[in-house]
């Protein structure tokens, strides 16, 4: 039917499983390093005072990595007891309206996150304990976010091409 759109949005799916596996690592890491924390404060009586704030920073970018694998694999909670009961061209609008606002949420939260990451940047801050930059923890969450709204773009944008019968 639209074989440009469907490859782009191919593409952008392959990025979304990509950042999607790269968030997993990260609590797979985080995981490994809290378990490390509760040993050596328990078991050692020196606590690591890096722990909580690693694990407190690595906390934006996981939020949001998974996002837009949420979306690709239709994962989000629906109550569809009304919209079964819609024809199809009210089921489509309703999908419309839901993915305009998933969207609009999205491009809100992906401003906040570029804007958050370049004034850390330009400021230079970074972390009190670790001295890492706060940018390093921005740019990931910011990238997943923007990747979810390009998603969702193009979700919507194939979604309004779509017949109403097929959706």
């Amino acid at each position: 039917m639209q074989p440009g759109l469907d490859r782009l949005i191919g593409h952008v799916e392959r990025a979304v499983v990509w950042l999607a596996a790269a968030g997993a690592i990260v609590v797979l890491v985080q995981m490994v390093w809290i378990t490390y924390g509760v040993f050596t404060r328990y078991a050692l009586n020196a606590p690591d005072r890096m722990v909580t704030e690693a694990t407190a920073l690595l906390l934006f970018p996981v939020a949001f990595a998974g996002l837009a694998y949420a979306m690709k694999e239709d994962a989000y909670p629906k109550v569809t007891m009304l919209t079964d009961t819609l024809p199809p061209m009210g089921r489509k609008i309703a999908a419309l309206i839901n993915l305009c606002v998933m969207l609009g949420v999205g491009l809100f939260f992906s401003l906040a996150g570029v804007s958050a990451t370049i004034r850390s940047f330009n400021s230079g801050a970074s972390s009190e304990i670790l001295l890492w930059p706060r940018y390093a923890f921005w740019a990931p969450g910011a990238l997943a976010l923007v990747l979810f709204s390009i998603y969702a773009t193009l979700r919507l944008v194939k979604l309004i091409r779509t017949p109403a019968q097929e959706v």
